[in-house]
């Protein structure tokens, strides 16, 4: 670029490298595609600050198409992380210790074992097992079923290494920990605060994989960064609903929130796997 702008572009590469990507990402995008954007920030953030999980699946299926499905994801995973730590308070001070934390490191140890396993299982087979699974799960627990034996540290132990190696194997494990963590006793506040628990170790130990990859591109990082306002403010406007009367609806709609995941996650897996059939 000629002239003084130009000399300054090229002393400060950096940030105007990132300045460029952001104008390119506004100038290019319609009405409807900012709008989509900024409406897929505020109903993830929402999602994620009542009932403490679901805000990625919005994402991701919203700016898949914007962005393409593994950007999408990488958006996702990036994008939430602020809204992650800005409900941790809550969930450390009325989660179930005994369950979050062997869950987590059940998670972490498990997780790398998971991602052998995605060399020997075909993911979309994974997702529609565990899909399946999760639905069966909801029509179970809207019948207020407990699993025997779910409040003891076996059940946690095993339950996170089920957890990891889904989601290290076919990246679903989100909706298997949740249905897990509301099959435990509890009021509403401590079954959310579980979710939030459980979700936070699946959160974190996805973002090496992605970063492995290479999927943490500029372009992802100027729009999770965009994202973020958005989806932070929306996901206080949540949690506020919730102290503010909503937990009364937390389990139903935690369970509806639940079974469109899993409806989506089993449609989207069925779909790519009929596609690479011959």
């Amino acid at each position: 670029m000629k002239g003084p702008g130009g000399d300054i572009r090229r002393r400060f590469g950096e940030p105007f490298r990132m300045v460029n990507i952001l104008e390119g990402l506004i100038g290019t995008a319609s009405a409807l595609d900012l709008a989509l954007f900024a409406g897929a920030a505020l109903l993830a953030g929402f999602l994620r600050g009542f009932v403490g999980f679901g805000g990625a699946l919005v994402v991701i299926m919203v700016l898949a198409t914007i962005f393409g499905p593994r950007d999408a994801v990488a958006i996702a995973a990036l994008s939430g992380l602020p809204s992650m730590f800005q409900l941790l308070p809550n969930a450390a001070r009325f989660s179930d210790r005994a369950f979050v934390i062997p869950f987590g490191l059940a998670v972490f140890a498990a997780a790398p074992i998971g991602t052998l396993v995605l060399v020997a299982v075909a993911p979309e087979l994974m997702r529609m097992t565990i899909s399946g699974f999760v639905l069966v799960m909801v029509a179970m627990l809207h019948r207020n079923w407990q699993p025997p034996g779910a409040a003891g540290m076996a059940a946690a132990l095993g339950t996170g290494i089920a957890a990891g190696l889904v989601q290290g194997s076919a990246g679903v494990g989100g909706p298997l920990a949740v249905a897990i963590a509301l099959s435990r006793p509890g009021t509403a506040q401590q079954q959310r605060a579980n979710v939030l628990g459980a979700l936070v170790s699946l959160s974190l130990c996805s973002l090496v994989p992605l970063w492995y990859h290479g999927l943490f591109t500029r372009q992802v990082v100027v729009a999770s960064l965009l994202l973020v306002p958005l989806y932070s403010g929306a996901t206080w406007f949540g949690a506020r609903y919730f102290s503010r009367g909503g937990h009364r609806y937390f389990r139903n709609a935690a369970l509806l929130t639940l079974a469109g995941i899993g409806i989506v996650t089993l449609t989207l897996a069925i779909r790519d796997y009929m596609a690479e059939q011959p």
